[in-house]
């Protein structure tokens, strides 16, 4: 088994919530700070964002995968998704994840087999396994929509 590196550059300038930053992510430069719900500036987007994509992304590309291997039908996969950050600002831990996904092009009829299969996605999504354990992390409602 091989093991794969993944680089990236970031920039910060300023003292805690007060500061903003930048992140290169391939050819992808994004601005980011603290959210304005937390005291921050509110720029661009912010590390529980961050942590959000992350998560999301690697579900999104797995329930998809998983659904293929099951032989489901799905054109594609949309996925909203909620994060709880608990006893801010003392404390602040990153709680719970909640990801809610929506597949276009399914079956109504299967949607038991679809939530079996976004369950299933959420045990093997290797970003969802970095957090287990340290993050409460859940699948929530799972719906069929007409395919765009």
């Amino acid at each position: 088994m091989a093991n794969l590196g993944f680089e990236i550059e970031l920039k910060w300038s300023g003292t805690g919530r007060e500061g903003e930053g930048t992140a290169s992510l391939s050819n992808h430069e994004v601005t980011y700070s603290a959210p304005y719900s937390m005291g921050g500036k509110g720029v661009g987007t912010s590390p529980e964002e961050f942590l959000l994509a992350a998560v999301c992304s690697c579900y999104s590309a797995t329930l998809f995968g998983v659904l293929r291997k099951e032989g489901l039908p799905a054109d594609q996969v949309f996925i909203q998704a909620e994060g709880t950050v608990t006893d801010y600002p003392v404390k602040s831990k990153f709680a719970r994840i909640r990801v809610n996904p929506s597949i276009a092009g399914g079956v109504q009829e299967k949607l038991a087999e679809y939530r079996e299969a976004a369950v299933t996605a959420r045990n093997k999504c290797f970003i969802g396994k970095t957090i287990m354990g340290n993050v409460e992390y859940e699948v929530g409602e799972v719906s069929i929509k007409q395919a765009e």
